[in-house]
């Protein structure tokens, strides 16, 4: 998992909700690795290394950006999704998007384990259905 440290009021509550999901899918705590960046926009690097390193079957990626009153949400927004959709397509991985892009930080506390569920859970949730289907996919496959 990788996870922004910026809104971490939030990021820790998607993070919690991803460990649920994650051992519910059978995954002990042991065989997660947790990897804290900066912020939203950093979350894509991450994932990069991680999918080039060839040592996980899926990533999870959770951040938080709430609009301001500048642009600098939809720049933040917008690059950490490209890039995370980038790493899972260049690297057949599977990738859990767990970015909330709010505008408020109620939103956000609502969607991370409020009344809106807990967008970190769905997240590994995904992720996990995506590289089982990604394995049966491979495995299906016609070889030459």
């Amino acid at each position: 998992m990788v996870v922004s440290r910026y809104n971490e009021l939030v990021t820790a509550r998607l993070l919690e909700g991803a460990r649920v999901a994650l051992r519910e899918g059978g995954l002990a705590d042991d065989h997660v690795d947790v990897v804290w960046v900066p912020g939203a926009f950093e979350l894509p690097v991450a994932a990069e290394v991680a999918a080039a390193s060839r040592r996980y079957l899926a990533i999870v990626a959770l951040g938080c950006v709430i609009r301001g009153e500048t642009a600098h949400f939809d720049y933040v927004a917008g690059e950490a999704a490209r890039g995370l959709g980038h790493v899972a397509r260049a690297h057949g991985l599977a990738v859990g998007f767990g970015v909330l892009t709010t505008d408020t930080l109620e939103q956000a506390l609502a969607r991370a384990g409020g009344d809106a569920g807990n967008k970190g859970f769905e997240a590994a949730e995904a992720a996990l259905h995506t590289a089982d289907v990604l394995r049966r996919l491979a495995r299906a496959a016609p070889r030459d």
